[in-house]
């Protein structure tokens, strides 16, 4: 289903209003109309975008799918360090997890409740987060965990291939509780990039992702595109730190997530009359 957002359909209004004023200018006799001055240049929003290679998840989300075809509450909890607690954001309501939970829900359209809840805590490594997963993850019963994770190891130089078993033992507790699992790895800025160890990590996370059989959300691949590919400027994406992202770069990131997961859970073929998440027209 591809949805037009409401707010093409005011604009088109505005446009129509402006040119029906247009057509009955008021009298002006015996006098000059004065020039109009020319509006403020503004930049423009970037396009969301991203190639689907680095967007798609490779496999159906069999939790995730099944709460769609009961239309069962489906709980999410991304967990993870600042950026996904929301360093950066203008406010609590634009860091991703909390994007994530409109957009998903504009999707289901009433069909299901849908909560996504923000375990992230800003410096954590994945040593720290595993020692609150049982409180702050398995807790919860999710029935997706989203876990965003690499970034601080490679800030602090600490070693990272110690990292691969932790992540290995981590994710085999994840999927005890029968939850659908997606990794998400390190931003692409320059404060990571400023650390060559971020592209050992980045292998590490693909490598560890598909011995483990979860899926990965690639966002330093998705980031790399905006920049290298696209040409977008970083202070577009990210905030004046040039580490956390900004409110059009959390937003952004959860619109191609909410896209991956309403494919990944509704890929295989339903029953008719089945809800589905549709997944919609990127702006």
């Amino acid at each position: 289903m591809t949805r037009v957002p409401l707010f093409c359909a005011g604009a088109g209004a505005l446009a129509l209003a402006a040119v029906l004023i247009g057509t009955h200018p008021p009298s002006q006799r015996g006098h000059a109309l004065p020039q109009a001055q020319p509006a403020p240049a503004q930049a423009a929003v970037p396009a969301c975008t991203a190639p689907p290679q680095f967007t798609r998840l490779t496999h159906r989300l069999p939790r995730v799918a099944e709460r769609v075809a009961h239309r069962d509450l489906i709980t999410i909890v991304a967990v993870g360090s600042s950026s996904t607690a929301g360093a950066g954001a203008s406010s609590p309501a634009a860091t991703y997890p909390a994007r994530l939970e409109v957009l998903l829900r504009e999707r289901a359209e009433g069909a299901m409740p849908i909560t996504v809840l923000n375990r992230g805590v800003g410096g954590e490594e994945i040593r720290d987060m595993l020692t609150r997963f049982e409180r702050d993850v398995i807790a919860a019963k999710p029935d997706l965990v989203l876990w965003q994770l690499g970034t601080n190891s490679v800030l602090h130089d600490h070693e990272i291939n110690g990292n691969a078993a932790l992540l290995a033992g981590g994710l085999a507790r994840l999927k005890q509780t029968g939850a659908d699992v997606v990794l998400v790895n390190p931003q692409y800025a320059p404060k990571v990039l400023a650390h060559p160890a971020v592209v050992t990590m980045v292998d590490l996370i693909t490598a560890t992702a598909k011995a483990s059989s979860v899926e990965l959300f690639d966002r330093f691949a998705i980031m790399r595109y905006w920049r290298e590919t696209n040409g977008i400027p970083f202070e577009a994406f990210l905030n004046p730190d040039l580490l956390h992202m900004n409110d059009w770069g959390y937003d952004c990131v959860a619109r191609l997530l909410a896209n991956a997961i309403a494919d990944a859970a509704t890929r295989a073929p339903l029953t008719a009359g089945i809800p589905i998440l549709p997944v919609t027209a990127r702006r």
